[in-house]
């Protein structure tokens, strides 16, 4: 199998080669605003919006009143959008190599759009595109993946933003959507379709800022300083390239509240409109071809083609997946998904919710098979309940019925993790439940006549707070995740000695904290995959010494689908059952901490294991 380094050196930057023309941004007079680009001309007039190739031939007319044209260049793609004042349709077009121009209208139900600003992800091999409004809402909407552009528009993201944005601005190398918010303050939020909505404060009002009056425009230059326009008194605030803690170079402009501000390759003009544009210098360049003189580390991506019905609630709820196989059909197998909040969900193969055992706040969740019960050989599934500090467990019956069995007390002070080994051949059952004081305690767990039970057996420590845990029931290991630090593995038998081996370490590049879920994949070249919560990322490493890393992925958006990608991952699970039609070679299951289309509570997304085995292959 190749290195990743070679593969990522292999890779050719798709960032490297874009190019983004000139902007034109004009917030009142529409009339006969232009944008030059090194491709084409957009011009709009009074009643519609033309397109011209740089020889001045006509290559399409949209009726309409346009204003915001923007534009960006990628490579063999050109893309330009602009937003209809009177119906509030945003028009995307596309312009290829050819000549030929795809255009999309759509309209967006969720504001009056304001501005427009594009994001191309190179790591995620996404172009999206934000809608600003001035009444607190903002949209991302996503417009091509890998290079394929997508039959409509597809809203992924919507913004809670200040109530009077004003405009926008993207830093395609850093990935952070800078927004004005009128004369009060100037913020900074990832462009990343599936990242944190936390915002930024980089300015604010005088005096205990530099904005004296409403920023009307914004822009990025070559060498990444965010311009700001002010209306009134006019002037031109530069912020040096990730300098914010600095006051802004200020230049007084000698205009009547100035509403544009255009980039371009021959340098930066400003003006009350479009049409009476003056130069203000031509150091200044658009961001054109790069070499940002840095690696982009590779991701891979998977894509969900399942995901269960998202709780009812917003915030931290689900944490943890596991999955059941139905013994004779496999369609009918089962997922388990805790909820910390309340208890235990139990979906179908369709992601509907089955039951619900409202067993109080359960974090982790794991199971095997073969357990002896009452008469009854049936799937011990044990969870991790907070509020106690107790292992709940539960039996599944053949034709998969949930149900509580007994609660384990244990003499742990803060429960958080979870996992259960078996080892292979045999019907023992253990329990590894972990506290945040970093000891894991092993529990036997046996059944008689009276119901089953629980008895500790061995406690193991890792210096500070676990969490991800699971076991190779086949040779005897237990891997467990120390949050800031990295990976440990012990001897998962209770008759063997205490002390563990550290062997992976969170190096924030590979592997970046809080280090979460764990899974393992058996075979005659087992794996560990882990969720690497701190970049949104998971990575494949091999279970064997020296436990190289294999790759890292993402799970992405599915667009054919509508089933949004995964991001801050808790939990998750691999396995190779089959459970049914989609999934036959088996499943990887993670927790999504922040389910979108439509922003709703959290769920599990699935996918199927045949894409990690492809990547595999190609990558031999």
């Amino acid at each position: 199998m190749k290195s990743i380094s070679t593969k990522i050196s292999a890779k050719t930057s798709l960032l490297a080669a874009l190019v983004l023309s000139s902007c034109a941004s004009v917030a009142s007079q529409p009339t006969g605003q232009a944008l030059q680009t090194q491709q084409f001309m957009l011009q709009a007039a009074p009643e519609q919006l033309s397109l011209h190739d740089n020889s001045g031939q006509s290559l399409g007319q949209w009726s309409g009143r346009f204003e915001r044209l923007k534009a960006l260049q990628l490579p063999a793609q050109s893309w330009f959008a602009a937003v209809d004042s009177e119906t509030n349709q945003v028009l995307v077009g596309l312009k290829t190599a050819t000549d030929k121009v795809r255009i999309l209208q759509q309209a967006s139900t969720q504001l009056v759009v304001d501005d427009l600003c594009w994001y191309y992800s190179e790591q995620n091999k996404q172009l999206s595109l934000f809608l600003i409004g001035d009444r607190g809402v903002g949209e991302q909407w996503l417009l091509a993946q890998d290079g394929k552009a997508l039959e409509k528009a597809l809203p992924v993201r919507s913004l809670n933003l200040p109530t009077n944005a004003s405009a926008c601005a993207v830093d395609q190398r850093q990935g952070l959507l800078y927004l004005a918010e009128g004369d009060t303050a100037l913020w900074s939020y990832s462009a990343e379709l599936e990242q944190s909505e936390n915002r930024q404060l980089l300015d604010v009002l005088a005096p205990k800022g530099a904005i004296a009056g409403e920023i009307k425009a914004l822009e990025l230059t070559a060498a990444g300083d965010l311009l700001a326009l002010q209306s009134e008194p006019a002037a031109l605030l530069r912020y040096p390239a990730g300098q914010f803690s600095k006051a802004p170079q200020r230049q007084p402009l000698q205009l009547d509240e100035p509403e544009v501000l255009q980039l371009d390759r021959q340098g930066l003009s400003v003006g009350a409109t479009a049409q009476q544009l003056q130069r203000l210098n031509s150091t200044d360049k658009a961001q054109q071809v790069q070499h940002w003189g840095r690696t982009v580390p590779a991701f891979y991506q998977l894509s969900p083609t399942l995901e269960t019905a998202a709780v009812s609630y917003r915030g931290d709820a689900i944490d943890d997946p596991a999955i059941w196989q139905h013994p004779t059909d496999p369609a009918k197998s089962l997922i388990l998904a805790t909820d910390k909040r309340a208890g235990l969900a139990v979906y179908n193969m369709q992601g509907a919710q089955q039951q619900f055992l409202a067993v109080g706040r359960v974090n982790n969740v794991d199971l095997r098979y073969g357990f002896h019960y009452q008469g009854q050989s049936m799937a011990l599934a044990a969870a991790s309940t907070r509020a106690d500090n107790g292992i709940q467990l539960f039996g599944i019956s053949a034709d998969g019925k949930v149900s509580t069995l007994t609660r384990i007390q244990t003499g742990l002070t803060d429960i958080y993790g979870l996992c259960m080994y078996q080892p292979a051949g045999t019907q023992q059952f253990y329990v590894f439940a972990n506290s945040k004081d970093g000891t894991v305690a092993q529990y036997q767990i046996s059944a008689s006549a009276k119901g089953a039970s629980g008895k500790l057996v061995r406690s193991l420590k890792v210096p500070s707070q676990p969490e991800g845990c699971v076991a190779d029931d086949g040779q005897h290991q237990l891997f467990v995740g120390e949050e800031d630090v990295g990976i440990w593995r012990f001897d998962a038998r209770a008759s063997a000695a205490t002390q563990g081996e550290f062997i992976i370490k969170a190096d924030d590049q590979m592997l970046v904290a809080d280090v979460e879920g764990l899974a393992f994949w058996p075979g005659k070249q087992p794996y560990l995959l882990v969720s690497s919560q701190g970049n949104d990322s998971y990575v494949l490493y091999k279970a064997t010494a020296p436990y190289e890393a294999v790759l890292r992925f993402r799970i992405r958006l599915n667009p054919d689908l509508a089933i949004d990608g995964s991001s801050e991952t808790d939990g998750l699970e691999l396995t190779t059952l089959n459970l049914g039609p989609g999934f036959e070679q088996g499943a990887i299951l993670v927790q999504d901490g922040r389910n979108r289309m439509p922003e709703q509570g959290q769920n599990i997304k699935l996918v199927p294991l045949a894409q990690l085995k492809t990547l595999l292959q190609q990558l031999k």
